[in-house]
């Protein structure tokens, strides 16, 4: 097997994991290891150092195994080492220790960690649409005048729809004009927050996030409920902010549903520019099929490319960890890429649950959530416009995705009358198409379900 080759199955092992992990773990052990190579009976895996190698293989090795073997279709023995020479991205540039000052001239070597950014997360590598145009053209603006035109910037969407792809983007673009830039996920600004209260050095802390031009903060949802950690990211905020530097924010839902969350926070994310990204339309996924195709040097056909795109409509991720699985497959298994042998790829891709297994009450519970109502809310006669809507969303999951009958679903929700549920459900399927936070919603609560 060619290394290339090798390369493009652990992508696609990735990429998978990728979606059942959580981010940290994966961004932390998965994403810096890499495919080498492999034979009829082994395939070689490497990591960073020792120390990763040993975890995944103290903690991952089972998933890492079964995964390889649902990408590939072989059952290899996986042999995880460390990384001969190098890094995986790039060499990481050593951060000034907190006593150093850091400029703020336009000459200083820019404060960074090279490692943190993926190398293609560009704005050429970006595929616009309908439903990101928005959120690229203001990240564009705030790289090209940070500080001066959306401050703060809040980007926020589902899961694997581009928010750390734009994140990174503008913070490449400001560190390659020498300004120091800083990105970090929430849970990574809690534990630092939390170990310098713990070893007495809060001065280096704000040393560290309030002498830098431009701060890039990934899933601050992950903040609500910390309280202390609330006051340390409130006055870093206002720090930065007053001094007319940049700071621009991701989140999975807009500041007004970030709860718990202290009003003042949440008030101060909606001071600049809020950029929604919706899931983009089959025109869009076309594109990104398209654009990912080129990078790994495949050649398919536009009805292959279309396939694909209405098959998986989920997220980006998504539907780019398809495409590497599916090319991956045709290579092991020596198939072309045609459009029958894609359907029956496809097929065989689909998710092993059985969506008609999930138990009813599930998706009342993640409805309501989502919602931020009880149970009983569903259940009960109330018809407020809030309460209605989530009412109609499970009446909608319970007919078109567990394909139970109107009546039944009349029953469970208390009782009610069947032409009531199909024209609830009915009401819901036409808006999916047409309004895309109703769509963006339904997909949310639909990972919570089926996660």
């Amino acid at each position: 097997m060619s290394e290339s080759t090798a390369r493009e199955v652990w992508r696609a092992v990735l990429g998978d994991l990728q979606l059942q992990l959580p981010r940290p773990t994966y961004e932390t052990w998965l994403k810096p290891t890499e495919g080498i190579s492999y034979d009829e009976l082994s395939f070689v895996v490497e990591a960073p150092n020792s120390f990763a190698v040993e975890w995944l293989e103290r903690r991952m090795y089972h998933a890492l195994q079964k995964t390889l073997k649902k990408v590939s279709g072989r059952d290899f023995e996986l042999q995880l080492q460390v990384k001969s020479e190098g890094d995986f991205y790039a060499v990481e540039k050593a951060l000034p220790s907190p006593s150093q000052t850091v400029s703020a001239t336009p000459t200083a070597p820019p404060l960074f960690e090279i490692r943190s950014f993926n190398p293609k997360y560009t704005f050429d590598s970006f595929v616009v649409g309908p439903s990101n145009r928005l959120a690229l053209s203001a990240a564009k603006a705030v790289a090209e005048f940070p500080g001066q035109t959306y401050n703060p910037l809040y980007l926020h969407s589902g899961a694997g729809l581009g928010k750390t792809h734009l994140l990174q983007a503008i913070g490449k673009t400001c560190a390659s004009m020498g300004m120091s830039v800083l990105y970090v996920t929430s849970e990574q600004f809690t534990n630092e927050f939390i170990t310098a209260i713990r070893n007495r050095t809060t001065e280096d802390f704000r040393r560290r996030y309030r002498g830098v031009q431009v701060l890039l903060v990934d899933d601050v949802q992950f903040l609500s409920g910390k309280e202390q950690t609330h006051e340390g990211f409130f006055h870093t905020f206002n720090d930065l902010h007053n001094a007319g530097n940049q700071v621009v924010i991701s989140s999975d839902r807009p500041p007004r549903d970030l709860a718990p969350m202290e009003d003042r926070l949440r008030s101060r994310f909606e001071w600049g520019l809020i950029a929604d990204i919706q899931p983009p339309d089959l025109e869009t996924r076309m594109a990104i099929l398209a654009n990912k195709a080129d990078q790994l040097h495949v050649e398919m056909e536009d009805s292959v490319i279309e396939l694909i795109a209405k098959r998986v409509q989920r997220n980006v991720r998504e539907l780019e960890g398809s495409l590497n699985r599916m090319v991956a497959y045709s290579q092991l298994m020596n198939v072309n890429i045609t459009l029958e042998s894609t359907l029956q790829i496809l097929n065989e891709m689909a998710p092993e649950t059985d969506t008609r297994s999930i138990d009813p009450q599930r998706i009342f519970e993640q409805v309501a959530l989502f919602y931020a109502l009880s149970v009983h809310d569903l259940m009960a006669k109330d018809r407020t416009k809030k309460v209605a809507l989530a009412r109609q969303v499970a009446m909608y999951l319970l007919i078109y995705e567990l394909e139970l009958t109107p009546t039944k679903v009349g029953r469970l929700l208390g009782g009610r009358d069947h032409s009531t549920v199909i024209h609830g459900a009915g009401k819901i399927n036409g808006e999916v198409t047409e309004n895309g936070q109703i769509r963006q919603d339904i997909l949310a609560i639909k990972e919570a379900i089926f996660a």
